[in-house]
């Protein structure tokens, strides 16, 4: 019985510590999705931003840490990297798309380069595991860094030519660098996911925890209102 019992806990455990477990629509849920969407704020005006495309495993995560980056203006979550059109969280968080959960970062290049962006994307998850971001698996949360331009490509390839000649990680890089095409931005309850959700068991086992080593690595990368 004690055997069970502890089998029994740690599959409790590990069901609340993916992405994908995380936000099983429970009627409570629902409904809290459609009051934050009911109380959206307006649309900000964010024409005169750039913008820059990542995936690195849970987008919750992703868009908080990119989120407390000085310059970066607004994140939003969503669906990229694949070919099928109108995907939803259902379809792509269980692998029936072959997007991946990514971000949009909108950022201002006269305070922080897309260069920087690539340094906090490869310094904030561990680009040498393919299909999988600590607890999530599948190729929905495979590392990708998306390019606009040639510039951007050369950016990023010379960036893990930095990293590979450095040896700052024991295996190789299994990061994709693939022309971005287009992206799907995900439904509104994802949005700002870990700051109006801080009781969630995986925002407070996996995403607090990955946000904070990131900050406590690249200090001087942070807004002044993070430290």
């Amino acid at each position: 019985m004690k055997t069970l019992s502890l089998m029994l806990s740690i599959f409790s455990f590990l069901s609340f510590t993916s992405c994908q477990s995380a936000t099983k629509k429970s009627e409570d849920e629902s409904a809290s999705a459609r009051v934050q969407t009911a109380h959206k704020p307006s649309p900000q005006d964010l024409s005169e931003y750039e913008t820059a495309y990542f995936a690195s495993g849970c987008f919750w995560c992703v868009e908080a840490i990119f989120e407390s980056v000085r310059g970066v203006k607004e994140v939003v979550s969503g669906y990229s990297g694949g070919s099928e059109k109108n995907p939803t969280y259902e379809q792509v968080s269980y692998g029936r798309t072959s997007h991946a959960e990514s971000v949009m970062v909108y950022y201002d290049p006269e305070v922080v380069s897309f260069g920087t962006l690539v340094q906090v994307f490869f310094g904030s998850h561990d680009p040498t595991t393919l299909n999988r971001q600590g607890p999530d698996k599948g190729a929905q949360y495979r590392s990708i860094a998306f390019y606009q331009t040639p510039e951007e490509r050369k950016t990023i390839q010379d960036y893990i030519i930095k990293l590979e000649e450095g040896n700052y990680f024991e295996n190789p890089i299994v990061t994709e660098v693939r022309e971005f095409e287009k992206f799907w931005k995900a439904e509104d309850y994802h949005q700002d996911y870990e700051k109006r959700n801080p009781d969630n068991p995986y925002v407070r086992n996996v995403s607090v925890p990955r946000l904070k080593k990131f900050q406590k690595t690249y200090p001087e990368l942070l807004k002044e209102d993070v430290h």
